[in-house]
């Protein structure tokens, strides 16, 4: 149509130059000999409706529709949007957020509004909320040139707490290995602990004897001195001066994550996550005693037992003492044998079925 209308019954909600087309063909019908209502059925248009159009462009001059007006009932007064333009002036460097200034409103009992609403308004009058101060990203820092992927390169520690006895239990664990090296349970944690923690890995692991006078004669910062890298967060004890001295002294390269990023520590958080969920009974013991007992039994159970997956399901100690690859192996050839010998043995079984049959 030359009006742009589509096909079927007009509307009455349609454009004031449509209406108005719309008037001026039925006008020129009824001009032709065309009754009023047979014109408006071909067009698809109320008859009642053009009446209307018609009473309303006499009176009016347009039959533009008018926007809607009114206003909800529950709308905000003036004054409470004033308030919130008040309380984002003065309270917006602070809390940031239009949540926060929502609750503040009715916190200092100046004006009660929802946060959708309070963002509104500062969307209506072209104010913007204070954004949070955008955070450096930190890269974690690269390896040193001395770390390689073997057991007792990487040791990873950390602490972590059993409230009902009163203590906290520090443990190294090893990267590529899985193995728990060692525990220390302590009532206090301070860089004591840990040189005792770590002085005993040490002695157990054989990696002393790797203390020459020539290794410790060599600068610091040179990369044939460190015997092992130890990885860590950024807690106190990780960060002490004398922890850093005692280190230095053994000849241990201290990593640490980024702050506040435990994933960067993920593998001693998962290991004590699976620590306590699967054996949930060690936070339920009281006794310091017995809680590093039975500490003292898990680990030997956890480094000899246990098959862990991020060492290929075998056990770390299998992993640690070189074991590991020709496990794994082994598998892969029991694995392959067995699907032989299946085969095998359903076609015997097969053939011989077969054989019965008359």
């Amino acid at each position: 149509m030359a009006l742009g209308l589509a096909r079927g019954r007009v509307s009455g909600r349609v454009p004031g130059d449509v209406k108005e087309g719309l008037l001026k063909l039925i006008d020129g019908a009824v001009a032709a000999g065309w009754a009023h209502q047979r014109a408006c059925g071909v067009l698809e248009v109320s008859d009642i409706g053009v009446h209307r159009w018609r009473a309303r462009l006499k009176d009016v001059g347009t039959l533009v529709d008018r926007s809607p007006g009114g206003g909800a009932v529950h709308g905000l007064l003036a004054w409470e949007e004033q308030a919130i333009l008040d309380i984002i002036e003065e309270w917006g460097p602070l809390d940031r957020s239009h949540r926060k200034l929502a609750h503040r409103g009715s916190y200092i009992a100046k004006v009660f509004v929802s946060p959708s609403t309070l963002r509104r308004v500062a969307a209506k009058h072209q104010v913007s909320l204070p954004e949070p101060l955008p955070r450096k990203p930190m890269v974690l820092p690269p390896w040193p040139e001395f770390v390689s992927w073997k057991p007792n390169c990487i040791w990873i520690w950390d602490g972590t707490k059993f409230p009902r006895a009163g203590r906290e239990a520090f443990a190294i664990v090893d990267v590529v290995s899985r193995r728990w090296i060692n525990t220390v349970v302590t009532a206090e944690s301070s860089s004591t602990q840990v040189q005792i923690l770590f002085a005993e890995a040490l002695e157990a692991e054989g990696i002393l004897d790797k203390l020459t006078p020539e290794r410790l004669d060599l600068a610091v910062d040179d990369p044939r001195r460190p015997v092992l890298l130890a990885w860590s967060d950024n807690g106190p004890q990780m960060t002490a001066g004398s922890t850093r001295e005692f280190m230095a002294l053994m000849a241990i390269w201290q990593y640490h994550g980024r702050p506040h990023t435990p994933t960067d520590q993920a593998h001693i958080e998962s290991f004590f996550g699976h620590l306590k969920g699967e054996h949930p009974h060690l936070e339920e013991i009281d006794d310091p005693m017995a809680l590093e007992a039975e500490l003292t039994r898990l680990r030997i159970e956890y480094n000899t037992l246990r098959l862990h997956a991020g060492v290929g399901y075998v056990t770390p100690d299998d992993e640690h003492y070189g074991r590991g690859p020709a496990i794994r192996r082994a598998r892969k050839r029991g694995l392959k044998e067995a699907r032989r010998a299946r085969i095998e043995e359903n076609r015997k079984q097969k053939q011989s079925r077969s054989g019965e049959q008359p």
